[in-house]
């Protein structure tokens, strides 16, 4: 079964049972980080899953120093699945880390299903922030300098490199393992 099959499965088995309990604007969220990322695969999957008739949300409009905007929180929690795509970048934003916890918290509180997919990382390098992954959080952790929030941001990597989820580019290995 390919990945957007099974989105299509989820959407539309997750949108007939909690339809009645929450009010979803979009069938999916794109978390991700980095130029590369999104020239070489993000606008590739946006357009395939938008051709598909499946609703993205996905933040294109974030400047460096804004802050996260109370919109794009929303777009999150009304969001029926979150696909978040980690790659080598993704530590270089705290932006991206704060979008991690509240994909966390609508994955506990509403259901929400979350999909990563490790571009050029492995599950195991996010998992124990290890090798560059690693190394570009301890950098994030020393510019940050806010211990409550790296101890969350990590808490938060631990969880999701255990979801189910796929390897993906020049690191292509086997799939992570289900929850």
């Amino acid at each position: 079964m390919t990945s957007s099959m099974a989105l299509q499965g989820a959407s539309s088995s997750l949108s007939s049972t909690s339809s009645s309990i929450h009010s979803w604007t979009h069938d999916v969220f794109l978390s991700f980080r980095g130029e590369d990322v999104c020239q070489k695969f993000i606008s590739h999957l946006y357009h395939a899953l938008h051709h598909r008739g499946i609703n993205t949300g996905i933040d294109k409009n974030l400047e460096r120093g804004e802050e996260i905007s109370p919109e794009l929180f929303k777009a999150i929690e009304r969001s029926m699945i979150s696909i978040i795509v980690l790659s080598k970048n993704y530590l270089e934003s705290r932006w991206c880390l704060d979008e991690l916890l509240k994909i966390i918290e609508c994955k506990e509180n509403v259901k929400q299903i979350v999909l990563p997919l490790f571009y050029d990382v492995s599950s195991s390098e996010v998992r124990h922030q290890k090798g560059n992954f690693g190394e570009a959080f301890a950098k994030l952790g020393c510019k940050i300098k806010d211990e409550e929030n790296v101890t969350k941001w990590k808490a938060a990597l631990q969880k999701v490199a255990n979801f189910f989820g796929f390897t993906l580019g020049d690191r292509v290995q086997t799939k992570s393992k289900p929850l």
